[in-house]
């Protein structure tokens, strides 16, 4: 009986939880989800990171997305294993949270320590692998290539696997103790109970059989049941809950063994009706005098439950048949909450008796219990009949009376409220015309202020506790007018900046101070048609063609001879002739030089010219291409002589045939130069189906 709730952020969606439905608490353990192997867990947690996440990056991009990359990597697996072992830890019971009987028979199971030791472990590796997370990731915002960010990446995802494979014995515990609770009956600790104990061998199992709908296994043999056994029958149409316990041997209890402690575990927690069965036959094999000793032992157990002493195998022997010695000792069994019963599971005598006066034992003393809980509290009993109120005991004599402030002490002396009449900002609100209408005036929150009435100035700055009104200079208004009237008298007059400006220019000539408002003049201009631009919505257009309209002088509209024609240059001066001399060493430049030679010589020899005064070389060699410019070896007199020349050029052909002839093929090496488009993906690994064992490559 589990419901899934709305869980807070530190709990499982799916932990399951108690279900509780008139007072029945029922623990489900079979919800628990199989606890992976250190192994399993690895693979589960990085094949998920290989599929959530990117899985192609380049050394080409930038520095940042690389970064992102791997950083993603490392913070999925983190959020991954995180995940998962926050689910085992919700999951599996606190042994502080459950009941103190499943507390204990998990302790007599499992062991205690060692159980709170796994759930420890994994609790403190999801802090170190958060700490690795976080620690890389710190690293990789600085790392600068993708070969450093890879190996980061590797070095944290490593070092969360290796701290997973050192939980591989705390897995392996775990999931053997929730495969095991998962077999667990589920008992109810606080419904009505009748618990079956006593020596092996002696009809409990049988008793269970006949009174419940339970299938437990009967042999004639000791200990055939090995841990407890839950079924359930109906009396005065209610449930009732009946749980068969191993058998119990009379020894000390640090002798009994892990199958004995259940049923001493069951004792100590469970409020029922104890039955004790007992074999006056001695069939068993243990003697009535090893019974009542088991019984005078296991007496302490039995304190504030109702007691019923089962004598089974009636039709083998009775306590009538038994000798004196045996009635003695059975007799010493008598108490105040014992009660006796006859019974024989073999033949039904008895059966329907025992239950019936079981059940109604147990429902008498659940009754008189509270009778008792409600005069001890002074409140009536049908008020207590179905609520359970615990009322703490006092643990010792000491007086601890109600700390009172003295001020509430005064106040209750004068007779005065202890409630204040303070009116509320909501009464006001409704005074005022309600919401939306009232405003309130956060001016009445302020502190500090020597003078109350500070609050409310029309500036309310306050710096170091004092108001910074107070040192406002009061003849601020009288200047600001006067300022106001000189402005105005100006104005009148036509006076500008630009005249002041004249008055503050002195030393200068006419000629420089028209030169100087011509300047100013073209700057505001030129100002102003640039906020115009920025301001209008309008295609982006090459900077050339913006400064060619402009007339700017770094533009390709105008030519540098145009504009020294314009300012007035002669054609020879240094400025002029700099400017040719560096758009002629530009282009075919070897050309030009060589026909340049050639001219000066052909003008030392006389020879002739063409009409429009160019030789004819130097028409024949203006069509001429780029590509007859002088190798780099023969432009820096690499070679003596030419001999020389042709011994390298016909060394360089040998070793680039030798270094092309491969095998037969005509192949080379593949340079800096050659052109490659990487394949990330092999169309044969990607390619088709894939049958078992080939995913390995992943």
């Amino acid at each position: 009986c589990t419901r899934k709730v709305k869980h807070p952020s530190h709990r499982s969606p799916n932990k399951p939880v108690p279900c509780l439905t008139a007072r029945m608490v029922v623990y489900n353990f079979k919800k628990i989800a199989t606890v992976p192997t250190a192994k399993d867990f690895i693979d589960v947690v990085l094949s998920k990171t290989q599929r959530q996440t990117p899985t192609v990056v380049h050394k080409q991009y930038a520095i940042g997305r690389i970064r992102s990359f791997y950083m993603r990597k490392v913070k999925y697996t983190q959020q991954a294993y995180e995940e998962k072992i926050a689910r085992i830890l919700d999951e599996f019971p606190r042994l502080n949270d459950v009941h103190p009987f499943y507390a204990d028979l998990m302790n007599v199971l499992y062991d205690r320590d060692h159980y709170k030791l796994a759930l420890g472990q994994l609790n403190m590796a999801r802090g170190l692998i958060d700490r690795i997370g976080k620690d890389y990731l710190r690293l990789l915002k600085f790392g600068d290539s993708l070969y450093r960010c890879k190996q980061l990446k590797r070095a944290a995802l490593g070092r969360m696997c290796t701290l997973m494979k050192k939980l591989k014995s705390s897995l392996e515990y775990l999931e053997q103790v929730r495969q095991h609770l998962a077999r667990l009956p589920s008992i109810d600790p606080n419904t009505r109970t009748l618990l079956v104990c006593g020596f092996p061998n002696v009809g409990k199992s049988s008793f269970m059989n006949k009174v419940t709908r339970a299938d437990v296994e009967v042999q004639p043999y000791a200990f055939t049941t090995k841990s407890l056994f839950v079924g359930h029958c109906d009396y005065k149409y209610l449930r009732w809950q009946v749980i068969d316990t191993p058998g119990i041997l009379d020894h000390s209890l640090e002798e009994r063994n892990t199958i004995e402690m259940q049923s001493v575990t069951a004792l100590v927690h469970l409020k029922a009706a104890v039955l004790y069965f007992i074999d006056l036959s001695e069939l068993c094999g243990y003697s009535v005098k090893e019974q009542v000793s088991l019984f005078m032992n296991l007496k302490p157990l039995f304190e504030g439950k109702p007691l019923v002493v089962v004598f089974n195998k009636s039709d083998q022997k009775t306590v009538d048949q038994c000798n004196p010695a045996e009635q003695a000792l059975v007799k010493s069994m008598e108490g105040p909450n014992v009660q006796f019963v006859t019974c024989s599971t073999l033949t039904e005598e008895g059966v329907s008796g025992l239950k019936t006066v079981a059940c109604d034992t147990l429902l008498n003393h659940r009754v008189n219990s509270k009778v008792q809980r409600a005069a001890k509290s002074g409140k009536d009993a049908d008020t207590l009949a179905g609520i359970h109120v615990a009322t703490p005991e006092p643990r010792d004599r000491v007086a601890r009376p109600a700390i009172i402030p003295g001020t509430v002490q005064d106040r209750m002396q004068a007779g005065e409220s202890l409630h204040t009449q303070r009116r509320l900002q909501k009464e006001i609100q409704e005074e005022q015309g309600g919401a939306g209408v009232y405003s309130f005036d956060y001016r009445e929150q302020y502190l500090g202020l020597r003078d109350e009435e500070w609050k409310f100035d029309t500036i309310p700055e306050i710096m170091d506790g004092k108001n910074i009104m107070d040192f406002v200079d009061p003849e601020i208004e009288a200047m600001l007018e006067a300022l106001d009237k000189e402005e105005e008298e100006r104005a009148e007059r036509g006076e500008d900046d630009d005249d002041l400006a004249d008055v503050v220019d002195d030393g200068l000539t006419e000629v420089e101070r028209e030169q100087l408002k011509q300047i100013r003049r073209k700057r505001a201009t030129l100002r102003f048609d640039s906020e115009l631009a920025k301001a209008r919505n309008h295609p982006t257009m090459p900077r050339t063609v913006g400064a060619s309209r402009r007339g700017d002088l770094s533009a390709r509209g105008r030519s540098m001879d145009e504009h020294l024609d314009e300012l007035g240059f002669e054609k020879d001066i240094g400025a002029r002739k700099r400017a040719r001399s560096i758009s002629e060493s530009r282009g075919r430049s070897r050309e030009r030089r060589a026909d340049k030679m050639d001219v000066e010589a052909g003008e030392d020899r006389g020879e002739s010219m063409d009409v429009d005064g160019r030789p004819k070389k130097r028409a024949r060699s203006s069509s001429r291409a780029r590509d007859a410019s002088v190798p780099r070896d023969e432009a820096g007199h690499a070679y003596k002589d030419k001999e020389q020349q042709a011994q390298a050029k016909k060394i360089t052909k040998k070793k680039v045939f030798k270094a092309m002839k491969v095998k037969g093929k005509g192949t080379a090496k593949k340079g800096e130069a050659d052109r490659h488009v990487p394949d990330f993906m092999p169309k044969h690994l990607f390619t088709g189906k894939r049958g078992i064992g080939k995913t390995d490559r992943r």
